[in-house]
C-alpha cells in the first residue's frame, strides 16, 4: 500500500516561549477513519520519531493513519511537561482528524516504554488539569480510543523498589517526591472504564521488568476494563522496534485495534 508521509508538521507549542511541537505523518492510501497517536521511547531524555518509523508504517499499511509526536524530554522541561506535549499532539490530532480523513471518536495511541507510560498517563488523565496543558486546540478532548502500550513503564518507586516498578529519578531527577512519583504512575489512573488496553513486553526484560505488564494487566481485569497481554520469551528491553519483530507485533496490535476501532 502506499503510504504519504509529512516530515516535521507544527501541532502545537510547548512551554512559556512557546516553541514548536512537531509530527510526522503517515497517510495510507487507503484510509480505515481510524488514527494511531504514536510516541517514542528514549527514557524521557532521549530518542526521536525516527524510533517508531517502522511501527507508524506497519499500522499505515493496515489503513490506521499515524502521527508521530516529539515532546520535551524532562532535562528540557520537567515532568509534567512530556505528557503536556503528548496531550497537545492528541488534541491537535482530533482537531484535524476530518482533514486526515479520521473518526475523532477512533484515535487510540500507542508508545513504546516511557512512550508506553506516556500513552497510558494519556488515557488516564483526560480533562486532569495538571496534566493537560496549553499547547494549542483548548476545546478539543484529550481522549483516547485504545491503547498500545509496549513494554511501558506503569509505576515509580521512591526508596525502596516495588513490584513492577521503576526508579522514579529516571523521570523526576534527584530526591524525587514519592506523592508526585506516585501521581505519575499509570496503574494509579486504572479504572472501569479505562481505554480498551493492549499490553506488549519481553520476559527478558532488564529495562522495565514484564511484571510492569503483568501488573498494570491485573489491574485493568480486576477494575472491569478491557486488557489484553503478549509476553515473548526471552526478550530484552526494546526489541518489538526491531526490523524482524516489527511486522509480528504491529500485526497483533492492528487486530486489536481492529477490534475496537472498526465497525
Amino acid at each position: 500500500m502506499e503510504i504519504e508521509v509529512i516530515k516535521d508538521k507544527v501541532i502545537g507549542t510547548a512551554g512559556a516561549k512557546g516553541r514548536d511541537l512537531r509530527a510526522d505523518i503517515y497517510r495510507p492510501e487507503q484510509p480505515n477513519g481510524a488514527g494511531v497517536l504514536i510516541v517514542h521511547g528514549g527514557r524521557w531524555r532521549m530518542g526521536s520519531r525516527d524510533m517508531v518509523i517502522g511501527q507508524a508504517r506497519a499500522l499505515a499499511e493496515r489503513g490506521f493513519t499515524c502521527v508521530a509526536t516529539e515532546y520535551r524530554f524532562v532535562q528540557e522541561a520537567p515532568w509534567p511537561a512530556p505528557l503536556h506535549d503528548v496531550k497537545t499532539a492528541m488534541r491537535w490530532f482530533r482537531a484535524h482528524a476530518a482533514a486526515l480523513g479520521v473518526d475523532p471518536d477512533r484515535i487510540a495511541a500507542s508508545g513504546n516504554s516511557a512512550g508506553g507510560h506516556l500513552v497510558l498517563m494519556l488515557a488516564g488523565t483526560v480533562g486532569d488539569a495538571a496534566f493537560e496543558g496549553a499547547g494549542g486546540h483548548p476545546d478539543a478532548s484529550t481522549h483516547v480510543a485504545a491503547v498500545i502500550a509496549i513494554f511501558p513503564c506503569v509505576a515509580f518507586y521512591v526508596g525502596e523498589r516495588t513490584s513492577g516498578a521503576n526508579n522514579a529519578e529516571a523521570i523526576l531527577g534527584a530526591s524525587p517526591d514519592p506523592e508526585v512519583a506516585r501521581f505519575a504512575s499509570p496503574i494509579n489512573y486504572v479504572r472501569p472504564d479505562f481505554p480498551p488496553t493492549f499490553l506488549l513486553h519481553g520476559n527478558g526484560d532488564k529495562v522495565v521488568p514484564v511484571s510492569a505488564s503483568i501488573n498494570m494487566y491485573n489491574a485493568l481485569t480486576t477494575a472491569g476494563a478491557k486488557a489484553e497481554m503478549h509476553i515473548y520469551a526471552e526478550q530484552p528491553h526494546s526489541w518489538a522496534r526491531w526490523p524482524h519483530w516489527v511486522g509480528p507485533t504491529m500485526g497483533e496490535a492492528a487486530i486489536f485495534l481492529e477490534r475496537y476501532l472498526l465497525p
